[in-house]
C-alpha cells in the first residue's frame, strides 16, 4: 500500500515527493520513513494525517479508537539521544508538564488527554495527547487576506482582545504563563467562532531542556546550546535575553500579534533595534484608546506595561462606577395586573381620551406644547447630548497613564457623574467597592450574585421577605448584614473552577443530560456524579439539605459543584476501575479523600456471584454501592462498612464514597468476589466502551428536584 506524505500545513503529496506539490515546502526525507497515515499507535491513536512539524517533533491528526474515532491531536517528541537516561529524564519533565496542562479546564484551552511512550521501528518516542480543534490559525487567516490586499480591522482585533485576555487571565491565575504567544498558536474555532490559545510554551520549553542538559558525555553527542523559548518579536526582550516570564511577557506577545495582524507586516519590520519601539504608526492609523493599550502593552521595560490581563480588560469594558441595589424590588409577574404602582409610567386609557380637539366640551386639558416649544426642547437636547459625549470620552481618556499624550485631555467637565457609593460611609464604602472587586476577579456575573446574595439573605431574615432595603441610615445595620452574605458566599465559590463560576447562571436540563452521557460512557451513572456533587455542596450549603433548590440561584452552586467533579471524573482523579488479577478473587484499594470529596470506584460482574465488600474508613466517609442498572441500591449513604450477598445482575457495579468532613481522610475498600470476571485484553487506556445497560431507575425522566434528608441525597 502506497502511503501518502504531508508537508508542515497539511498537504497531501504522493509518496516519495522532494518539494510539496502545492506549496513548494520540502518535505523531509525521513517523512517517508516515519509515522505514517494508518498506522496506529498504543493500540488506540490512528494517524490520519501530519498536522505539522516543529523543532522538537510533528504533530499529527489522529482518531481515538477507544473514543468513538475522536478526532484529537498527538505532539511527538524523540530525543535524537536514545539512551535511558536521557529518555527517563524526557518523561519526567514531560510528565511534569503534563500535570500542569490536566489543570487547564477552559473551553477556549484545547483539552489535555494524556502522555503516553512508544515504540515505533525501534525508536522511542514520546506523545503528548490533546483535544482537536477544528478550524485556522491567525496566521493561515492572515496570509489569505495578504493575497486579497486585506488585513484584520481595529473592530476585528478589538474583538479577539476582549475574548482572549479573560482566558489569559484564568491561566495567570493558576501561575501558568503560555510563553508562545503569536498568530501561529491563536486558532479560530470554526463551529463558534472563539479564538482557541493552543501550543503552551511549556512543553517546548522540556523539549529544549532535554536536548540541552540531558545527553550523556559518552555518547559522542555534541550538546547544543540552551534554548530560550519565544519567537524573535513576540517575546518580550527580557525573555529572548534571560527566559524569565512573567503574565506581562504573554500580553507582550498579544498586542505584538494584534499589530501583526492589523498591519501584515512581521516583527521584525516594525520594531527598532535601537530602542525596541514599536513604530507602528507609520503603518496603520488606530483610535486613540487602543492605541495606548497597545503601546502600554509593548513597553521595553517590564515595569511600564500592564501587569494583568483583567487591567486590559478593564479599559475596554470598564467596572460600573455604582453598587448593584441591595434589594431589588419583587419582578413584576406577567400574571399580575399592571398598576401605577408597578409600572413607571400608567398610559391613559383610551375611553377618557378626546376624540374632537377642539371640541370646547372636552375633558382633556389643552396642550402645552407649541411648535415654538418643541424647537426650545429639542435644541436643549441636542445640546446636553453633545456635552453628555464629550464628558464620557474625557472620562475615558483619563484611565490611561500621565506618561501618554493621548490620555491627558486637556481640560475635563467641571461635573463627575455622581457616585451613588458616595452617599455611605467611607467603612461601608470600602466595604462594597472590595466586594465588587472580588465578584469581578471571579469572574461571576453580576446580576446572579444579587440575586443569590437576596436568595440567602432572605432566608436568614425570612421577616424581610421581598423587602428592598434603602439607602437611609436607618438601614445601614440590614447593609452590613447583606455585604456579610455577599462576602460568605464569595468565600465559598472560590472552591469552584473559574470555568464553572463564569457558568453560574446559565446552567440548565441540557447540562445536565450532557453530563449524564459523559459519564455513561465510563459506566458511570448520574447518580453517583451526584453523589459527588452533594458532597461538596452540602458541605458548604448543609441548610440546603431536604430543600427544593435546584430551580433557585443557589442550584446553580450545585450544578457548578457537579460540573467541577465530572470533570475530576474524566481526569481520572475522582474515578478508579477495578479489576481483578488473573487467579485472584479478592481486591483492594486504598487512598485519601480531601475536604468534601468523592470517588467512583466500579467493576464488572456478573450475575449470580457472591460478593463481600469491605470498607475500613472514618465515619465521616458514606459511601453507597449501586447495580449496573441501579434497579438495586444496597447501601446509600451508608456509615456501615460492610455489605455481602448474591448479585442480581451483570454489568458495571459502582461504589461511590465521599467524604463529609473538613479534613483529609483516608479509606480501604475490599472487594471479595467469588469467580470474579476475568480482565479484558490489555489496553492503553482503562476506559470501559460499552454503555451501561440503563441509567438507575431512580434517574427522573422530567425535571429533576431533589429533595434529600439527612440519609439521601439530591438525585436531579
Amino acid at each position: 500500500m502506497t502511503m501518502n506524505v504531508y508537508c508542515s500545513k497539511g498537504h497531501e503529496n504522493p509518496s516519495g515527493s522532494r518539494f510539496c506539490l502545492h506549496c513548494g515546502e520540502k518535505l523531509d526525507a525521513a517523512t517517508n520513513q516515519g509515522i505514517q497515515p494508518g498506522q496506529t499507535l498504543g493500540d488506540r491513536y490512528l494517524i490520519v494525517r501530519q498536522l505539522g512539524q516543529g523543532g522538537f517533533g510533528r504533530t499529527y491528526l489522529a482518531e481515538d479508537i477507544n473514543r468513538f474515532r475522536e478526532l484529537c491531536v498527538l505532539k511527538e517528541f524523540s530525543p535524537q539521544v536514545q539512551t535511558a537516561y536521557v529518555l527517563k529524564k524526557a518523561e519526567e519533565l514531560f510528565q511534569r508538564e503534563a500535570t500542569v496542562l490536566y489543570q487547564l479546564q477552559h473551553p477556549q484551552i484545547p483539552r489535555f488527554r494524556e502522555l503516553f511512550r512508544s515504540n515505533f521501528y525501534g525508536k522511542e518516542y514520546l506523545f503528548l495527547v490533546q483535544d482537536y480543534v477544528e478550524g485556522q490559525t491567525y496566521n493561515s487567516l492572515l496570509d489569505e487576506r495578504l493575497q486579497k490586499g486585506l488585513r484584520f480591522t481595529e473592530l476585528e482585533v478589538t474583538q479577539l482582545l476582549r475574548q482572549i485576555l479573560p482566558v489569559l487571565e484564568y491561566i495567570h491565575s493558576l501561575n501558568v504563563i503560555h510563553r508562545d504567544i503569536s498568530p501561529d498558536n491563536l486558532m479560530l474555532r470554526k463551529i463558534d467562532q472563539l479564538p482557541v490559545l493552543i501550543d503552551f510554551g511549556g512543553v517546548k520549553q522540556v523539549a529544549a531542556v532535554v536536548v540541552s542538559q540531558y545527553y550523556q558525555p559518552n555518547t559522542g553527542a555534541v550538546t547544543p546550546p540552551a534554548t530560550l523559548l519565544g519567537k524573535f518579536g513576540y517575546a518580550p526582550p527580557e525573555q529572548m535575553q534571560t527566559g524569565l516570564v512573567e503574565p506581562h511577557s504573554d500580553l507582550y506577545a498579544l498586542a505584538a500579534t494584534v499589530l501583526v495582524l492589523l498591519t501584515g507586516k512581521q516583527p521584525s519590520e516594525l520594531i527598532d533595534d535601537n530602542t525596541l519601539t514599536w513604530n507602528w504608526r507609520r503603518e496603520i492609523s488606530l483610535s486613540p484608546t487602543l492605541g495606548v493599550v497597545l503601546d502600554k502593552m509593548l513597553s521595553p521595560i517590564p515595569q511600564q506595561r500592564y501587569q494583568s490581563a483583567q487591567q486590559v480588560l478593564q479599559v475596554f469594558n470598564p467596572p460600573p462606577s455604582y453598587y448593584p441595589p441591595t434589594q431589588p424590588p419583587a419582578p413584576v409577574r406577567v400574571s399580575e395586573p399592571a398598576t401605577a404602582a408597578t409600572l413607571a409610567v400608567a398610559p391613559t386609557p383610551p375611553s377618557t381620551q378626546s376624540t374632537s380637539p377642539a371640541s370646547p366640551t372636552s375633558s382633556t386639558p389643552h396642550t402645552w406644547w407649541t411648535p415654538d416649544k418643541i424647537i426650545l426642547v429639542f435644541l436643549l437636547l441636542t445640546t446636553s447630548a453633545v456635552i453628555a459625549v464629550w464628558g464620557a470620552n474625557s472620562l475615558l481618556l483619563s484611565r490611561f497613564d500621565d506618561d501618554q499624550p493621548q490620555s491627558t485631555p486637556t481640560s475635563s467637565p467641571t461635573k463627575q457623574p455622581l457616585d451613588p457609593l458616595a452617599q455611605y460611609s467611607p467603612a461601608e464604602r470600602a466595604r462594597k467597592e472590595k466586594l465588587r472587586d472580588r465578584r469581578q476577579r471571579l469572574g461571576i456575573d453580576e446580576n446572579f450574585y444579587v440575586d443569590l446574595v437576596n436568595q440567602i439573605f432572605w432566608q436568614n431574615n425570612p421577616s424581610l421577605q421581598r423587602r428592598s432595603l434603602t439607602n437611609e441610615p436607618a438601614d445601614e445595620q440590614l447593609r452590613a448584614q447583606w455585604d456579610k452574605t455577599a462576602d460568605q458566599l464569595l468565600q465559598k465559590l472560590t472552591l469552584l473552577s473559574s470555568q464553572s463560576r463564569q457558568k453560574l447562571g446559565t446552567y440548565g436540563g441540557s447540562d445536565r443530560d450532557r453530563w449524564k452521557v459523559e459519564a455513561n460512557n465510563l459506566n458511570v451513572s448520574s447518580r453517583a456524579l451526584y453523589d459527588l456533587g452533594d458532597a461538596a455542596f452540602f458541605q458548604q450549603f448543609p441548610e440546603q439539605e431536604s430543600k427544593n433548590y435546584l430551580d433557585q440561584p443557589i442550584g446553580q452552586v450545585w450544578h457548578a459543584f457537579v460540573a467541577d467533579k465530572l470533570n475530576a471524573i474524566l481526569a481520572r482523579s475522582a474515578f478508579q476501575k477495578i479489576n481483578f488479577a488473573s487467579n485472584t478473587t479478592s481486591k483492594t484499594v486504598s487512598g485519601s479523600l480531601k475536604s468534601s470529596a468523592g470517588k467512583v470506584f466500579i467493576a464488572d460482574l456478573r450475575q449470580d456471584q457472591l460478593m463481600e465488600v469491605n470498607l475500613a474508613a472514618n465515619p465521616q466517609i458514606l459511601w453507597s454501592i449501586y447495580s449496573p442498572t441501579g434497579k438495586y441500591v444496597f447501601l446509600e449513604d451508608s456509615r456501615k462498612r460492610s455489605w455481602s450477598g448474591k448479585l442480581p445482575e451483570s454489568g458495571f457495579y459502582e461504589f461511590v464514597i465521599v467524604s463529609r468532613s473538613s479534613q483529609p481522610l483516608s479509606y480501604q475498600l475490599t472487594l471479595n468476589v467469588e469467580n470474579p470476571t476475568p480482565p479484558p485484553s490489555p489496553t492503553p487506556s482503562d476506559t470501559p466502551t460499552s454503555e451501561p445497560t440503563s441509567e438507575p431507575t431512580s434517574e427522573p425522566t422530567s425535571e429533576p428536584t431533589p429533595t434529600p434528608t439527612s440519609s439521601e441525597t439530591a438525585t436531579p
